[in-house]
């Protein structure tokens, strides 16, 4: 294989088509648990670290998106929790003793459900922070690369991935090392966790809508903020779930 943008639209085609045909009935499974939290009123908190942060936006605050949605970053820690800029670090996400502040900050109601994303599934807060989750008795779907997960050693004290904590696991179907081109002196380029991973979340996504239609309900979904009467259109919805949302920077 050669190394070019058209190769790399090869490989992130295949993947897409195969991401898409394996995870159908995961996603399903993730909808119906999403769906039966939106519709008790619950909110749906969405956290990933590293790249996996896109994820994370990928599902709360964007339009066509649902708005009982809430995003979580290990930068709260400091936004929110009053701790100095230099405890943020690449090696934060390794430390499992900040999942518990970062679910304090968190404003959290027992009917909230969690989509959790980590392309490893190995580091010690994103493991941590599923263990908080489920023994909260919250529903919790996590969008992790099996194949990545699968060859690596937990870096959480009790050896445990985030894939043994989920209620439902999307594969998005990331090779082991992200990337997809080898490169002649070892190592490769173009990585696709990220484009799998908002692809599942908007299939996630756009199942819970279609059964909150099924059910005869009405979705909370966003409008575009740079359409006419996107604006107000979203704050009437915002509104019922003061307090219970962020769309932090």
């Amino acid at each position: 294989m050669t190394v070019s943008a058209d190769d790399y639209l090869a490989v992130v085609t295949e993947t897409i088509g195969r991401v898409a045909a394996s995870q159908r009935e995961a996603v399903g499974r993730a909808a119906d648990l999403i769906a039966e939290a939106v519709r008790a009123d619950g909110v749906v908190h969405a956290f990933g670290t590293g790249h996996s942060e896109a994820l994370a936006m990928e599902i709360a605050g964007r339009a066509g998106g649902l708005v009982p949605t809430n995003r979580i970053a290990l930068r709260d820690l400091v936004l929110l929790g009053g701790e100095p800029a230099d405890r943020l670090g690449p090696m934060l996400e390794r430390d499992p003793s900040v999942a518990h502040r970062l679910y304090e900050l968190a404003p959290v109601r027992p009917t909230d459900v969690f989509v959790l994303a980590s392309n490893s599934g190995v580091n010690g807060a994103m493991v941590e922070f599923a263990s908080l989750v489920k023994e909260r008795g919250h529903g919790l779907v996590a969008i992790t690369s099996a194949q990545h997960s699968g060859r690596m050693t937990s870096r959480h004290p009790s050896g445990r991935k985030l894939s043994d904590l989920a209620d439902v696991v999307l594969d998005n179907g990331a090779p082991y090392g992200d990337a997809t081109l080898p490169l002649p002196g070892g190592g490769a380029v173009g990585a696709v966790s990220s484009i799998t991973a908002a692809l599942l979340a908007q299939q996630v996504t756009v199942e819970v809508v279609a059964r909150l239609l099924a059910a005869g309900e009405r979705p909370p979904v966003y409008l575009s903020a740079n359409i006419p009467d996107g604006d107000a259109h979203n704050t009437e919805l915002e509104a019922r779930y003061a307090g219970r949302i962020r769309r932090g920077s």
